[in-house]
């Protein structure tokens, strides 16, 4: 039962976005950790997103059952009650805020609601059943976890909130489409109007291409402003060319499943070794 609940969660994407928020704060700290503000803005981001997951599995339950990839999870198949996974996703979601706007500061909490109303009502609720843009739009929440460690210790907007943001934005759209690849025929059966299942696999692969590309000019950006340094810059320049290369390498190649299974691998490994090693070049 207990699976179940945690289930819910995603704990997956709360893993990968645990240590983007961790590098967010690791950067702005420049080597000072304050371990209590840490803690607090880890337990408060994760709660937070784990309200946004749940409530994510509340409003898409009907819809979970009817692709291979999900029809087991706890509420398509009954194992937990709707109003019982609301209350949990609101109590989530109360206990995450409340903690982010009084152990951080105001910005990190206002970033956490701007998550939060992004993933569940922009996108949840509305586009991820009508657009295409659903993706694009949906990675503003997805970028958040960063953006909010890095204001906790700065508590400002300033340029490396942006490269942050702009390096789990740019990320999320390639990511998830190599996957939808996958599985466009799930998706198609589930009525998700995904770029995959309204323009095609090869429009897909092409709309991914310039994700991948601008990720170059981040990464080199955070260089030159002192944001990182360059064992930072050389490996995540070398992950950006290889994913970019492989991407560009789909164009030829858009109906091999080895291909998409690849690609994805690739982006979820890209995203885990840039943070690590942002983490340690700047230790």
């Amino acid at each position: 039962m207990l699976a179940d609940w945690l289930h819910l969660t995603k704990p997956r994407i709360l893993q990968l976005n645990l240590i983007a928020a961790f590098g967010g704060f690791w950067l702005a700290s420049e080597g000072g950790i304050n371990g209590s503000l840490l803690l607090w803005t880890l337990i408060g981001t994760t709660l937070t997103m784990s309200s946004a997951c749940v409530f994510n599995n509340v409003w898409d339950y009907k819809l979970d059952r009817k692709m291979d990839r999900t029809k087991v999870r706890p509420l398509a198949e009954g194992r937990i009650k709707r109003s019982h996974a609301v209350l949990c996703a609101l109590v989530l979601g109360i206990a995450g805020e409340t903690i982010l706007f009084w152990k951080a500061n105001v910005l990190c909490g206002l970033l956490g609601l701007l998550g939060m109303l992004v993933y569940i009502v922009v996108y949840t609720m509305w586009l991820k059943r009508t657009s295409t843009w659903s993706t694009a739009v949906g990675g503003i929440s997805g970028a958040m976890p960063p953006v909010i460690g890095y204001c906790a210790i700065t508590n400002r907007l300033d340029l490396g909130a942006f490269l942050l943001f702009c390096l789990l934005f740019l990320w999320q759209p390639a990511h998830f489409w190599s996957l939808a690849i996958r599985r466009v025929d799930e998706y198609t059966a589930a009525g998700f109007p995904l770029l995959p299942v309204r323009k095609g696999v090869r429009r897909t692969n092409l709309q991914m291409i310039p994700y991948v590309a601008l990720l170059l000019p981040t990464v080199i950006l955070m260089f030159l402003y002192d944001y990182s340094g360059i064992v930072f810059l050389t490996v995540s320049l070398f992950g950006s060319l290889l994913w970019l290369w492989h991407t560009v390498r789909g164009i030829t190649k858009f109906q091999n499943e080895r291909w998409a299974k690849t690609n994805f691998l690739i982006s979820v490994n890209y995203l885990m070794i840039v943070f690590v090693t942002m983490i340690l070049d700047n230790a």
